[in-house]
C-alpha cells in the first residue's frame, strides 16, 4: 500500500532571529517520521517559511509543537514586517503529496485547528479546502485587518474562530490568530528561453497565465484600456488554469525567463505549462530551451511529464520510474542549466534516503550471500517476494519489447497497459521482500519482551500473537500479489513478441514459486496463531491461492510450447 504523505509549510512571523527559528525548527525534527526540508528566513518580512514532510499523524504532531514553541517565543505587539501577518504561526498549510485525496488533508487540517485552538488556545480560521464556509476560501479575506485589526474583528459574530478563544484576551494579544488550511503543491517553475528580451519574454507570459493581459482597443499593446459599466479593467484570460507567470531576464545566465508559480498542479501540471510556453514562444519567433524547477517537486509531477513524452513518442510507459523521470528531465529541458539529481530534487526520494531497506539496496551477491549466511533472515518468505518480482518483471519485459516491436506500433498502447501492470505488481513485490524480514524481527522483538510478572507476561503475549498475524500476513500478500502477474505473463505468451516467448514461461514458473514459497510461509506461522479462527480461514485461502498459480502456470507453459 502506497504511504500517505503530507507537506506541512507553516509560516512564523520571526525571520531575523535565527536562535528562535531554530527552537521552532528543533521541536519539528523531535518528531519521528518527519523530514525538515526547507528554512526559507526572511529579514525584510521578518518572517520564516518552513517546509516539512511525513504521514500525516506525525506532521500534525509536529506542527503542533511548532506552534506551541512560536507561541511562547513570538510577541505579536512587537511585531513589524512587511509580509501581511496576523499571527505568530501566521499560517499552516497542509499539502497532499502522494496516497491521499485533498479531502482526507482537509480533514487532517480540521483536526490540526481543533488541537490548536484547545490545547493552545490560539483562535484558528480554516482557509482553502478546509474553509468552513465560502467567505473563508480565500486567504486574504480571512488575514484582512491583520494584527492590528483582530481585537474588533473578533468581536463580530461573522469572524467568530473555527476553534479556539473568539476573545482578544492576553495570551491572544501575544499569539495573534493562525489560518489552518489545505492547499494543493504549489510548484516554482521557470522556463528558459533563448532570447535577452523581457519584454518579449512578458508577452509569453500573458498568453499563458490565468489573469492574461489588459484587454485593450485596436493595438494590443497601446490601445486604450477597456472597462465595464463599473470602470473595472478588463482583461484577456492567458491559456493556463492555476498558472501566474511573468517574464524576466536573469543575469547569471544571460538569458529570459517565464517564471510560473504552478498553485494547482492537478489543474495545470508541470507539463502543460511547458508545452504551452514552447507553443507561444514559437509563435512569436523565440524557443524554448529549457526549464527549472526551484525547490522539491512531487514525484508523480515527473512521472506524469515523462509518461506524456513517452506516449507522444508511442513508447511504452511500464517501465521503472528512474527511467520515467530521466526522460521528463530531458524533454522539460530541466538540466540546461545545472545538473539536476532526482535524489536532491523529488520528495519522496528525499525522504527515501532516511528510510533503511537493507536488502533491495543489496547487490545480487550481497543478496545470495546474505540469505547463505547464519542469519535467520532473509528467509523463505523475503526469497519468495524476489522471485516472484522477478517472475512480473520478465512478463514486463515481454510487453515492453512487444510495445516497440517493429511493425506492431499500432498496438504499442495495449503492450503498455500490460506493461505498466506489471511494473507495478513488481514494485510491490520488491517493496515486500524487506517487509517479510521486518516481520520476522518483530516476532523476535515481541520474543525478547520480559515475563517476570503477570502483566509483562500478558503484554508478551499479546504482541506475539499480533507480531505472529502480522508475519502471516505479509507472506499471504506476497501470493495475493505474485499471483495477480500471472494475467500479464499468459497475455504475453498468447500474444506478445514470439522472439520471447520463453521469457514469459520462466516467469511464470518465478511466479508459480513465489506463490508456492510464501504458502509455505503463511503454514508454518498460522501453526503458532492463538486466533485458530483466523488461522484456518487464512490458510484456507492460501491453500487455494496454490492451486490457482499451478493451473495457471501450466496454461502459460502449454502456450509457450505451443510455440517453440
Amino acid at each position: 500500500m502506497q504511504k500517505k504523505l503530507i507537506e506541512c509549510v507553516p509560516n512564523f512571523s520571526e525571520g531575523r532571529d535565527m536562535s528562535i527559528i531554530k527552537e521552532i525548527t528543533d521541536q519539528i525534527e523531535s518528531v519521528a517520521g518527519v523530514k525538515l526540508l526547507d528554512v526559507d528566513p526572511g529579514k525584510a518580512t521578518n518572517r520564516t517559511v518552513v517546509t516539512f514532510v511525513g504521514e500525516p499523524e506525525p506532521v500534525i504532531e509536529a506542527a503542533i509543537l511548532a506552534m506551541k514553541t512560536a507561541k511562547s517565543l513570538i510577541d505579536m505587539r512587537q511585531h513589524q514586517g512587511e509580509h501581511p501577518r496576523f499571527g505568530a504561526t501566521d499560517v499552516c498549510p497542509l499539502v497532499p503529496i502522494s496516497g491521499i485525496s485533498m479531502e482526507e488533508v482537509a480533514e487532517y487540517a480540521r483536526q490540526l485547528g481543533a488541537r490548536a485552538g484547545e490545547e493552545l488556545g490560539i483562535p484558528i480560521y480554516l482557509y482553502e479546502s478546509a474553509a468552513s464556509r465560502p467567505e473563508r476560501k480565500n486567504l486574504a479575506n480571512v488575514r484582512a485587518g491583520e494584527y492590528e485589526g483582530l481585537s474588533e474583528k473578533l468581536k463580530k459574530a461573522d469572524w467568530a474562530p473555527d476553534f479556539g478563544p473568539a476573545e482578544f484576551n492576553d495570551s491572544v494579544a501575544r499569539s495573534g490568530v493562525t489560518a489552518v488550511g489545505a492547499r494543493d503543491f504549489l510548484v516554482a517553475y521557470n522556463i528558459n528561453l533563448n532570447t535577452t528580451s523581457t519584454r518579449r519574454a512578458n508577452a509569453i507570459a500573458f498568453d499563458v497565465r490565468e489573469n492574461g493581459r489588459v484587454k485593450r482597443e485596436g493595438n494590443p499593446i497601446t490601445g486604450k484600456i477597456v472597462k465595464d459599466e463599473n470602470g473595472n479593467t478588463l482583461r484577456i484570460p492567458g491559456k493556463l488554469k492555476a498558472c501566474k507567470a511573468i517574464g524576466w531576464f536573469i543575469e547569471e545566465y544571460g538569458v529570459a525567463q517565464i517564471s510560473m508559480n504552478l498553485t494547482n498542479i492537478s489543474i495545470t501540471s508541470v507539463h502543460e505549462a511547458f508545452e504551452a510556453v514552447r507553443d507561444s514562444a514559437r509563435n512569436r519567433g523565440i524557443r524554448v530551451t529549457g526549464s527549472e524547477l526551484v525547490g522539491l517537486v512531487p514525484k508523480k509531477a515527473l512521472l506524469e511529464a515523462g509518461k506524456f513524452y513517452l506516449a507522444k513518442q508511442q513508447r511504452s510507459m511500464g517501465i521503472p520510474e528512474r527511467e520515467i523521470i530521466h526522460i521528463a528531465v530531458k524533454s522539460l529541458g530541466l538540466d540546461e542549466l545545472g545538473p539536476f539529481d532526482p535524489d536532491q530534487k523529488v520528495i519522496e526520494y528525499v525522504l527515501e534516503a532516511d528510510q533503511k531497506r537493507p536488502l533491495i539496496a543489496m547487490d545480487l551477491k550481497a543478496f545470495a550471500e546474505e540469505t547463505a549466511s547464519e542469519s535467520p533472515a532473509p528467509g523463505g518468505g523475503s526469497i519468495s517476494a524476489y522471485v516472484g518480482a522477478l517472475g512480473a518483471a520478465l512478463g514486463t519485459m515481454v510487453a515492453n519489447l512487444s510495445a516497440h516491436k517493429r511493425g506492431w506500433d499500432d498496438r504499442w498502447a495495449t503492450y503498455s497497459q500490460h506493461a505498466e501492470t506489471g511494473q507495478a505488481v513488481m514494485d510491490r513485490l520488491i517493496h515486500l521482500v524487506d517487509a517479510d524480514t521486518e516481520a520476522f524481527n518483530q516476532i523476535i522483538a515481541a520474543v525478547r519482551l520480559p515475563k517476570k510478572t503477570a502483566a509483562e507476561k500478558a503484554a508478551r503475549a499479546a504482541a506475539m500473537e499480533a507480531a505472529t498475524k502480522h508475519a502471516i500476513m505479509v507472506p499471504f500478500q506476497i501470493m495475493e500479489t505474485a499471483l495477480s502477474a500471472m494475467g500479464v505473463i499468459m497475455e504475453m505468451a498468447a500474444h506478445g513478441n514470439p522472439n520471447s516467448v520463453s521469457d514469459a514461461g520462466v516467469g511464470a514458473a518465478c511466479v508459480r514459486t513465489a506463490v508456492i514459497g510464501a504458502y509455505l510461509n503463511v503454514k508454518i506461522n498460522a501453526k503458532d496463531l492463538g486466533d485458530k479462527a483466523f488461522a484456518e480461514d487464512i490458510v484456507a485461502k492460501a491453500t487455494a491461492m496454490v492451486e490457482q498459480v499451478k493451473t495457471a502456470e501450466a496454461e502459460v507453459l502449454k502456450v509457450v510450447e505451443s510455440k517453440m
